[in-house]
């Protein structure tokens, strides 16, 4: 069978569940779900591509899929685009960008203008400024000139930095005969108790143990006294106080694998 008759082969929904399962055990190409992978597949072959091109082009990051920058500008050269590059270093990207169907703009991103959008502090600027830089600019530009090729998609650089969505809470139902129920915490607390939930097992591909082994380590402390405290092996045994702790180290975990990850692709 040639390529474009695997290409335009339709794969039915045990194929795909196939090949999603070793694409998310594999954890090469940032998809770490088996249902993420068929999803991404399923746009790829309504795309008229190999579903398997889907695990190259996309990234899953927070639950949310996402269009890599090499690949967006690959789909826009494609498409009859052109890029210049004038500026490429770890402060500064600048890159002049045209397309006949919108004409051409000049996208410049500099560390001054990440700082401002808040971005600046983050692990992933801090270790791979170019890289973000450069993602920042590739995906302004498209945006700007031929928004087409793009299929509404952020790059994973910007979907890092987007605010975690805060999930959706169910309340207990209090009853009547109940006597002193207990108070709930604040949606706050549950937030960041479920955001340190997300990121443990979505770094050890949904592993319980793994998450709670993770979940200990980060935890467990060494008291005045020199002995070592184990930590806690499940969230709900962190604290409100605690919680917002746990939250800051497991969240610079979480942006450090991603930028690993990242670059590894």
């Amino acid at each position: 069978m040639t390529e474009q008759a695997l290409v335009k082969a339709e794969h039915g929904i045990d194929s795909l569940e196939k090949m999603g399962k070793y694409i998310a055990e594999s954890g090469l190409f940032g998809v770490k779900k088996q249902v993420e992978a068929v999803a991404l597949m399923l746009i790829a072959q309504a795309e008229g591509r190999h579903p398997a091109s889907a695990a190259q082009d996309y990234h899953v990051i927070q639950g949310r899929p996402s269009l890599k920058s090499e690949t967006m500008l690959a789909r826009f050269q494609r498409a009859g685009g052109k890029v210049e590059w004038i500026t490429l270093t770890d402060t500064k990207a600048v890159g002049k960008f045209t397309h006949t169907a919108g004409g051409s703009v000049t996208i410049d991103w500099d560390l001054d203008r990440a700082k401002k959008a808040g971005l600046g502090t983050k692990e992933t600027w801090k270790n791979y400024p170019r890289a973000m830089l450069r993602a920042r600019v590739i995906s302004e530009a498209i945006r700007t000139v031929y928004p087409a090729v793009l299929g509404g998609m952020y790059t994973p650089e910007e979907v890092m930095d987007f605010d975690p969505e805060p999930p959706a809470s169910i309340e207990a139902p209090v009853t009547t005969t109940a006597p002193n129920p207990p108070e709930a915490p604040p949606a706050e607390a549950r937030n960041l108790h479920s955001e340190i939930g997300k990121m443990l097992m979505e770094m050890c591909n949904d592993n319980e143990a793994d998450a709670a082994q993770m979940l200990e380590e980060m935890t467990t402390f060494v008291n005045k006294d020199g002995n070592t405290i184990k930590g806690k092996t499940s969230i709900k045994g962190l604290s409100n106080k605690h919680a917002q702790v746990v939250y800051g180290k497991t969240k610079d975990r979480y942006e450090k694998w991603l930028a690993d990850d990242i670059e590894l692709d």
